[in-house]
């Protein structure tokens, strides 16, 4: 049977979750094991979805010939934290497409520009697109999506609207993910000899410098991760940040993108 792969960064899991828990085509779902799907997992137990948990090693080539009604999603987690270097994140998304190239029919990237980085993507995969086509999230203009939240917010119109809202002040835009994961991404347990309170304390000092001063909590009506209010307020207080909160976040990008894949890979 077919076999599409999500490959994406930890902090689109939830819309994962949405996905998976919405298609009752899906025969199989395997989770390729590695250091960053513990808090995913746990999450797909939690919502009683059935997946299986293999090394690379264990899964087998599509065959080219294989189609069908009934197929598998792979998911193949990234880590957070790669956009603070573009060049890497590049490289590790580029060397991830190429290696599961041969067990998938299809990849989808959860992923957008990131830095302007990804934008060719598509492109420099195509020689690859008969036996397994490459997409990245995109908007319904065809366009690629800034960044998880544009993909959020439902891509470049929307997204430019609300950074034009708040752009009196430096904002910190929040999905729920964003909310549990923002020491990881901003790397603060590393930072400064790997002294987090000294890094906290810088980043206080740069939030004043630079004119940061709220946090905007944006709802995607997904509640996979739990207490988000609780941590959107921790955040601000260790800041002194407002909250502002924002609507308008869905699954529609990540839905229209899944479904277009799974129409072309089935076929």
């Amino acid at each position: 049977m077919p076999t599409m792969t999500i490959v994406s960064c930890k902090i689109m899991q939830d819309e994962i979750l949405w996905i998976l828990e919405n298609d009752p085509a899906i025969n199989e779902i395997i989770i390729v094991d590695n250091e960053n799907i513990g808090e995913f997992v746990k999450k797909l137990d939690r919502t009683n979805i059935i997946y299986k948990t293999l090394p690379l090693s264990n899964i087998s080539p599509v065959c080219e010939a294989e189609k069908g009604f009934k197929y598998t999603v792979m998911i193949y987690l990234m880590e957070l934290g790669l956009h603070r270097n573009p060049k890497k994140l590049k490289k590790n998304v580029y060397e991830t497409v190429e290696t599961l190239i041969p067990y998938s029919s299809g990849i989808l990237l959860f992923y957008g520009l990131c830095g302007n980085v990804l934008g060719n993507v598509e492109k420099d995969f195509a020689a690859s697109s008969l036996s397994c086509p490459v997409h990245i999230l995109k908007d319904n203009k065809d366009r690629i999506v800034d960044d998880c939240i544009g993909a959020t917010v439902g891509g470049v119109d929307n997204y430019l609207k609300i950074l034009k809202k708040v752009s009196d002040a430096g904002t910190y835009l929040f999905t729920p993910m964003y909310s549990k994961g923002w020491k990881e991404l901003l790397d603060i347990n590393g930072r400064l000899h790997g002294d987090p309170d000294q890094a906290l304390q810088m980043m206080k000092k740069t939030h004043e410098m630079i004119g940061y001063k709220r946090v905007a909590k944006i709802d995607t009506g997904l509640a996979y991760t739990e207490n988000f209010d609780d941590a959107i307020k921790e955040f601000a207080e260790i800041f002194d940040f407002e909250i502002l909160e924002l609507n308008g976040g869905d699954q529609k990008i990540f839905e229209d993108c899944y479904q277009q894949l799974k129409a072309k890979i089935k076929a």
